[in-house]
């Protein structure tokens, strides 16, 4: 069965190393596309011209050049260098002769190497024991965005937004609302689904705009995952209207899955 998320972020080959995606506006937020959503369709044009399932995405990061509208876009992906072991691409995704985002990839089979983990999924409640969803319950439906709603959501701890918290940390768990295998693509979408971390940091209203992305994923969860991830993410600065995220996913057992990084763009909201 198809999901609601296989199907907004699927690609169709158009030959030649390009490929056409519709943007549904489900995934908004605010004005314009969730980053994380468009970093999803990127991958799936890579994953597809990369074809080999072994190779899987290990680095991406996402440039934001242009606000997107509902409708459709079109990608080009192109292979920079494949070797016995990784391949590097780099995806173009333009919408009416703008170009909406650039992205550059690392694709790779598994390596030897020593293998060690000094991070470890904090002690919280199961998403079983907690009932408050992601976003914050005090905020009014018609101000919470689109692409809020197309994910399941449990916070677990930091401040709500614009309450002027202590510092910029949060966390919760997050999964997709249909039976759906974590994959690299929904990775590269949970790293940017949550609340930044900053709005729990600040007074506010703000707004913030993506400006890079980048997710290292580490792991696929295992294979009789329940498709819970546990997220956190904090900031440590916000100067001259640009703020760093960084973020840590895990699977419902503790597996690391991914770490992400963004700087965004702060906006004031009237």
């Amino acid at each position: 069965m198809t999901t609601r998320f296989d199907t907004d972020t699927s690609v169709h080959s158009t030959g030649n190393g390009r490929y056409r995606a519709q943007l549904d506006s489900g995934w908004w937020a605010g004005v314009g596309p969730n980053g994380g959503y468009l970093n999803a369709i990127l991958v799936r044009a890579c994953e597809a011209e990369i074809d080999d399932s072994t190779r899987l995405c290990r680095s991406f990061t996402t440039h934001f050049l242009s606000k997107a509208s509902e409708g459709p876009v079109e990608l080009e992906v192109v292979v920079e260098r494949s070797g016995r072991s990784m391949s590097s691409v780099r995806a173009t995704m333009k919408q009416n002769d703008r170009t909406i985002a650039l992205s550059i990839g690392a694709f790779s089979a598994s390596r030897e190497g020593p293998s060690f983990s000094d991070v470890s999924m904090p002690e919280v409640p199961r998403p079983s024991e907690l009932s408050a969803p992601g976003f914050d319950p005090g905020i009014p439906d018609a101000a919470i965005p689109a692409m809020a709603k197309r994910y399941e959501q449990k916070w677990a701890f930091g401040s709500r937004a614009f309450t002027g918290g202590d510092e910029a940390r949060i966390g919760g768990w997050i999964r997709l609302p249909e039976t759906q295998p974590v994959d690299a693509a929904v990775l590269a979408a949970f790293v940017d689904a949550w609340m930044p971390a900053m709005f729990s940091r600040v007074g506010g209203p703000w707004g913030i705009t993506t400006v890079d992305l980048t997710v290292h994923i580490r792991s696929m969860p295992p294979a009789d995952h329940d498709g819970w991830c546990f997220v956190e993410f904090h900031s440590t600065a916000s100067l001259d209207g640009f703020c760093e995220e960084d973020g840590i996913i895990w699977a419902s057992d503790g597996t690391l899955l991914a770490h992400s990084r963004q700087l965004m763009a702060l906006l004031p909201m009237e």
